[in-house]
C-alpha cells in the first residue's frame, strides 16, 4: 500500500520544490558535518573559496572556528548574525552577488548534544551553514501547528541546543493547510518565525506578488527526484496521485517556501528583515512581518520611479516604527548602490512620541540623535554630515516639531547642503501637518529633493485638507481587519456601564447642581462627589476583569474628562485604594517633570503600576501590551478616537480582545469617524457595492450498499487521497464531516464482511484499501474542528470558572458588550462576498439565484455603506451568511467540476438534470452517462471544428450518443422529451463556449 504520511505528503514534495528553487539535495548518507554546529566543512570551505578568491583554506577553517566560538554566546546568535552580514574581510555570504553562494537542502539533520537531540524535517544550508529549517505536519493533524510550536519552545529553552538556536535565522512550520483567519490560534497553515529562547512568534505570510510571475522554477528533474525518493526509502510513492498532487507549487508549504526561500527573497530577509531588540525581559529577535516586507519593496519601487512623497497606511499596532528602522537599513544600501549618501529623519509632534521612538530605535541598535528646537533643526539641516556617530553606523535623527511648526522660515534653499539625500519619515500624518502652517513649507523649501514618507494608522480625515493631498498617494496599505486576521492586533469590545450605575452618576450630578447651581460641566465631573462612584466602579471592574480573564497582570488607563478630574481621581485613589495593593500614576503635562513621567510610563509597561490616569497625554503612540482595559470618561473626536481606542488592541499573552469601558457614550462619534474611514476606503479601493446490517446480508444487499456508498461519496475524489483531504478540509460543518466519516466507517465494516463471506470479486467494486486512508483523513479533520471549537470556547469556559471561584462582590452588571467594528471589515466582507458571487459559474442554479436575490434585497432594504455600529454589524452578519452559503455552493461546484475533468459545462448540465423531474436516477449514474457523452462530444468537435457552427446538425449528431449512454449503457429510463432536453443542454453548452471564444 502506498505510504500516505507527512513525509510523502509534505516533506518530500517540499524538498523537491526547494530543488526547483535552486537548492541542491545532499544525502546525509554521503555527507560529513560538524556535529557541534551542524556546519558542513567541505561545503563551507568550497563555497567560501568561491566567494573569497584570495582567501586560503587555512584562513577559511580559522573562520569556521571563529563562528563556532561566536555561537557559544548567550546572545540569541547576535554576534554570529553581525558576522554573517558583515561585508568586510572574509565574507560568510556574498550579498553583492547572492547567486554565487552555495545552496543546499538536507533532511533529518540531527541537532544533537550528548543524549539530547531533535531532527528538523528539512534544513536549508547556505555555504554549508544551517541557516533555516522547516518542520512539517500532515493536514488535519491533531493539534495542528500548535503541537510543533510547543515542541520547538521546549527545545529552544534547552541550553544544550544553544549553538543550533544561535545559527538558525528562519523557521517554517506547516501542516500544508490554508489559513483559517477566524482561528484565535495558529492551528492551520504555513507560518514563519525567527528564533527565541522563550517562545517563537508564528507569523502569517500572505504573498502580495504573483508567485507564478515572480518566482522562476527550474524544470523538475526525474533523475534527481528518484535520488531523493530512494534516499528516503519512498520510491513507492513516485507515481501515486497524492504525491503528484503535492508536488504542485501552489500547496501551502510550497508557496511559503517560494515566498521565503526564493533566492532574491531569501537574500532580502537575511540581510534586512532580522533585528535584535533589547526588551525589558532580555534580548529578543524580530523578523519583518510580511506587510513590512512588501511596504519596504513598495518604497524602493516608488523611489525608483522618481516618487518624492507618499503614504504608508498601516493600521495601529502593525509596527510602523519598526518599519522605519528596517527601511533605514534597506535604503542605506539602496542609495549606496546609486553612490548617494542618505540622511534619515523621523518627525514626531510630541515629546512623549520622541522618547518612545528613540527608545524603539535604540533598542534595535540604531544610533539616534534628537532635535527639539527650530534652531537645532536648521543647524542640522545645513550640516553636510549624514552620520554623526564615530563608528559610521546607520543613524536616524528624531525631530519633535511640537514647539516650532509655526515658526518663521528655517532658512533658504541656498543655505542647505543638497549633496545629501534626505529621507523624512513623518509619523502620524493624519494630524499636525497643516499645509497652512510653516513646517511643511520649510521642509519642502529646505530641500525640494527630499523624500517624504508619511506614516499613518488611522483614517486620513479632514474637511479643509487631507493627508493624501499633502503627502501624495498611498505607497502601501495594511488595514485593521488584516492585522486582526494575522494576529498582530486584537478585536475591541465596548462595555457599556449598567443603567443603574448611570442613575447613581446622574443623582450625583443633580446633587452637585443643587448645591452649587449651574456651573461648567467639567467642574461638576471633577467634583469629588462625582469622581468617587466613578472611580469605585473602575476599581471594581478592573479587579473583576483580572479574575474573569484569569490574569492579574493586565493594566488599565482612565482617559479623564479634564486634567482636574484626573487629579481628583489620583487623589481619591491614593487615599482609598492604594492600601489595597493597587498602584496608580497621574500623567499630565503639568504634573511632575519629563523624567518622572518617563519613569512612570516604563513602570506601567513593566507591570509595576496598575492604573494610569490621563487627560491628553498617552492617547496616541503609547504602546503597552498589558494595557487591556481603557476607561473613557469623555468623547474623543475623529482620528484621535480611533487612536485612543487602539491603545488596548496590542497582542498580550493569549488575550483575544481589548476592552473599552464607555462612560461617555462614544457610539455617535465612533459611527461618524467610522463613516469617514469607510469613505476613505471607498475612495481608495473603489465602490464594492457597484461590483456586485449483520452477517446475514445477501450478496445483492452488499452490492447495493456499495452502490449507496459510492452515491454518498460521489462528489469526492476517492482516487486521490490528497485531493480528498483538501476537499474535506474545506468543510467546516461538523455534522457534514461526521456523516462522511460514518459512510467511510460503514465501508470499512463492509470490507471485513465481504472478506468473511468470501465474495472477493465484489472487492473490486470499490477501492477498499484506500478507504482506510480516507477515513483517517476525515477523522483527523473532525478532530481539528473539535479542537478549534474547544479553543474558541475556552475563553468563555475559563472566564466562567474563574469568576465562579471568586466572591460575588466582583460580579458587576453591564448593559452589554459589543465589538467595535471598523469600516474596513465591512469593506472586506463586501469584497469577498462580491468575489465569491462573481466566481460562481452556474448562475442559473436556483441556490445561486436565491443568494443573489437575498443580496439585492439587502441593498434595497438598507444601504450597505451605512456604518453606524448597529447597522454595520447587522450588514456584516448578513453578508457573512451570504458569503458562507455562496462559498459552500462554489465548493460543491468545484467538487463536481473535478468529476468532469474540470469542465464547467458539465457541472451546469449535471445540475440541471438533477433538478429535472423526469430523471430519478442517482447522481453517480447520471455522472457516468454524462462522462460518456462528454467523451463523444469532445471527439466530434475535435475531429470537425466546423460542426459546432451548425446548431441543428450538432444536435442531430449528438442525439444517438445521449440515448446510448443514458438508456443503453447506464439503463436510465428516459423518454424522447427528456432525451431532447439532455441533448439540448449539452449542445447549448458547447455552442455558448464556442461563441464566447470566437
Amino acid at each position: 500500500m502506498t505510504k500516505f504520511n507527512e513525509d510523502s505528503r509534505v516533506k518530500i514534495p517540499a524538498i523537491l520544490h526547494l530543488m526547483r528553487l535552486g537548492y541542491s539535495y545532499i544525502s546525509l548518507k554521503e555527507a560529513q558535518w560538524d556535529t557541534d554546529t551542524n556546519i558542513f566543512p567541505d561545503v563551507f570551505v568550497s563555497a567560501l573559496k568561491n566567494i573569497n578568491r584570495s582567501a586560503s583554506e587555512s584562513e577559511i577553517l580559522r573562520l569556521k572556528d571563529e563562528v563556532s566560538l561566536l555561537l557559544e554566546n548567550e546572545d540569541l546568535g547576535k554576534a554570529f548574525y553581525e558576522r554573517l552580514i558583515d561585508r568586510s574581510g572574509i565574507k560568510l555570504i556574498d550579498f553583492d552577488n547572492f547567486s554565487r553562494n552555495t545552496f543546499n537542502v538536507v533532511t533529518e539533520l540531527p541537532c544533537q548534544n550528548k543524549d539530547d537531540e531533535f531532527r528538523p524535517d528539512i534544513t536549508i544550508l547556505v555555504n554549508g551553514m544551517p541557516l533555516a529549517f522547516i518542520e512539517v505536519k500532515k493536514p488535519n493533524n491533531k493539534e495542528g501547528v500548535l503541537a510543533e510550536r510547543n515542541r520547538i519552545k521546549a527545545r529552544f529553552q534547552n541550553t544544550k541546543f544553544r549553538k543550533f538556536v544561535n545559527i538558525t535565522q528562519l523557521m517554517i512550520f506547516s501542516n500544508n493547510m490554508e489559513y483559517d483567519d477566524g482561528s484565535p490560534e495558529p492551528i492551520e497553515g504555513a507560518f514563519y518565525a525567527t528564533t527565541s529562547y522563550s517562545e517563537p512568534v508564528f507569523n502569517y505570510f500572505r504573498d502580495e506578488e504573483d508567485l507564478s510571475r515572480t518566482v522562476s522554477l527550474s524544470p523538475a528533474s526525474n533523475d534527481l527526484e528518484d535520488k531523493v525518493l530512494r534516499d528516503n526509502n519512498l520510491a513507492v510513492i513516485k507515481h501515486s496521485p497524492e504525491f503528484i498532487t503535492n508536488k504542485s507549487p501552489t500547496t501551502p508549504t510550497n508557496r511559503i517556501c517560494s515566498s521565503i526561500f526564493e533566492k532574491n527573497r531569501f537574500e532580502f530577509i537575511l540581510r534586512y528583515a532580522l533585528a535584535y531588540v533589547a526588551e525589558d525581559d532580555g534580548l529578543q529577535k524580530d523578523v519583518m512581518r510580511y506587510p513590512q516586507v512588501f511596504a519596504t519593496k513598495a518604497i524602493e519601487k516608488a523611489i525608483d520611479g522618481g516618487t518624492k512623497k507618499g503614504i504608508i497606511w498601516h493600521t495601529q499596532g502593525s509596527g510602523k516604527t519598526a518599519l522605519a528602522y528596517f527601511n533605514v537599513r534597506h535604503l542605506t544600501d539602496y542609495f549606496a548602490r546609486h553612490s548617494v549618501v542618505p540622511k534619515f529623519y523621523f518627525i514626531v509632534d510630541r515629546l512623549d512620541l520622541l522618547i518612545q521612538a528613540q527608545r524603539e530605535f535604540q533598542a534595535r541598535g540604531l544610533n539616534v540623535r534628537t532635535i527639539n528646537s527650530r534652531s537645532d533643526f536648521a543647524k542640522d539641516i545645513k550640516s553636510n554630515k549624514a552620520i554623526h556617530n564615530d563608528q559610521g553606523q546607520p543613524e536616524i535623527t528624531i525631530v519633535n516639531i511640537q514647539k516650532f511648526q509655526d515658526d518663521p522660515d528655517v532658512g533658504k534653499a541656498a543655505d542647505y547642503d543638497l549633496s545629501v539625500q534626505r529621507v523624512f519619515f513623518l509619523d502620524e500624518v493624519h494630524r499636525s501637518y497643516n499645509p497652512k502652517g510653516s513646517f511643511l513649507a520649510n521642509l519642502t523649501l529646505a530641500d525640494p529633493d527630499a523624500i517624504k514618507l508619511g506614516l499613518t494608522g488611522t483614517p486620513l480625515l479632514g474637511k479643509e485638507y487631507d493627508s493624501k493631498s499633502i503627502f501624495g498617494d498611498y505607497i502601501h496599505k495594511y488595514y485593521y481587519n488584516a492585522s486582526i486576521a494575522d494576529g498582530y492586533t486584537l478585536r475591541l469590545i465596548r462595555e457599556e456601564i449598567s443603567s443603574n450605575y448611570k442613575l447613581v452618576l446622574q443623582q450625583t450630578l443633580d446633587d452637585v447642581e443643587v448645591a452649587v447651581g449651574s456651573i461648567d460641566k467639567k467642574r461638576i465631573f471633577a467634583d469629588p462627589r462625582f469622581v468617587e462612584p466613578m472611580l469605585g466602579y473602575i476599581i471594581e471592574d478592573l479587579q473583576g476583569s483580572r479574575v474573569a480573564l484569569g490574569d492579574q497582570s493586565i493594566g488599565a488607563m482612565v482617559i479623564c474628562d479634564s486634567s482636574d478630574q484626573a487629579k481628583e481621581m489620583e487623589e481619591q485613589f491614593q487615599s482609598t485604594f492604594a492600601t489595597g495593593g493597587l498602584t496608580s500614576a497621574l500623567i499630565l503635562h503639568d504634573v511632575g517633570d519629563k523624567e518622572s513621567r518617563k519613569n512612570q510610563v516604563e513602570d506601567f509597561k513593566a507591570g509595576k503600576i496598575d492604573i494610569l490616569f490621563v487627560y491628553n497625554m498617552l492617547l496616541t503612540g503609547f504602546d503597552a501590551k498589558r494595557l487591556k482595559k481603557l476607561y473613557l470618561g469623555r468623547v474623543i473626536k475623529q482620528h484621535n478616537l480611533l487612536q485612543a481606542l487602539t491603545r488596548v488592541n496590542r497582542t498580550y499573552k493569549d488575550m483575544r480582545y481589548g476592552f473599552v469601558v464607555d462612560f461617555a457614550d462614544i457610539r455617535k462619534e465612533f459611527d461618524a469617524t467610522n463613516k469617514a474611514y469607510f469613505d476613505e476606503l471607498q475612495a481608495e479601493l473603489g465602490d464594492e457595492m457597484e461590483k456586485y446490517s449483520d452477517l446475514f446480508k445477501s450478496r445483492e444487499e452488499i452490492e447495493q450498499e456499495i452502490e449507496d456508498i459510492k452515491d454518498q461519496l460521489f462528489r469526492f475524489d476517492l482516487s486521490n487521497a490528497e485531493i480528498f483531504s483538501q476537499q474535506i478540509s474545506e468543510i467546516q460543518d461538523r455534522k457534514q464531516v461526521q456523516l462522511i466519516k460514518q459512510t467511510l466507517d460503514n465501508a470499512k465494516s463492509l470490507y471485513n464482511l465481504i472478506r468473511l463471506l468470501g465474495h472477493f470479486d465484489v472487492l473490486e467494486q470499490l477501492d477498499f484499501k484506500k478507504i482506510g486512508m480516507l477515513y483517517r483523513e476525515v477523522s483527523n479533520h473532525l478532530d481539528l474542528l473539535n479542537l478549534k471549537e474547544n479553543v474558541e470556547n475556552s475563553d468563555t469556559a475559563t472566564n466562567l470558572l474563574n469568576s465562579a471561584l471568586e466572591d460575588v462582590v466582583f460580579m458587576f452588571s453591564k448593559i452589554g458588550e459589543e465589538e467595535l467594528v471598523l469600516a474596513d471589515e465591512l469593506k472586506e466582507t463586501l469584497r469577498k462576498t462580491r468575489e465569491a458571487l462573481a466566481s460562481n459559474y452556474d448562475q442559473k442554479d436556483p441556490k445561486f439565484v436565491s443568494l443573489r436575490d437575498e443580496l439585492e434585497r439587502l441593498f434595497k432594504k438598507k444601504k450597505l455603506s451605512e456604518v453606524d455600529q448597529e447597522t454595520m454589524n447587522a450588514n456584516i452578519g448578513n453578508l457573512n451568511k451570504i458569503h458562507a452559503r455562496i462559498k459552500e455552493l462554489n465548493r460543491e461546484n468545484e467538487q463536481l467540476r473535478a468529476k468532469y475533468g474540470n469542465d464547467k459545462k458539465y457541472v451546469r448540465v449535471h445540475k440541471r438534470l438533477i433538478e429535472h423531474d423526469g430523471i430519478s436516477e442517482s447522481e453517480r449514474r447520471i455522472h457516468e452517462a454524462l462522462v460518456g457523452v462528454k467523451s463523444k462530444a469532445d471527439l466530434v468537435v475535435l475531429e470537425n471544428s466546423q460542426v459546432i457552427r451548425n446548431e441543428n446538425y450538432f444536435e442531430q449528431t449528438m442525439m444517438p450518443s445521449v440515448i446510448e449512454e443514458f438508456k443503453s449503457k447506464q439503463k436510465i429510463k428516459i423518454n424522447p422529451d427528456v432525451a431532447r432536453f439532455i441533448n439540448g443542454l449539452v449542445t447549448r453548452e458547447y455552442l455558448e463556449e464556442y461563441k464566447a471564444g470566437a
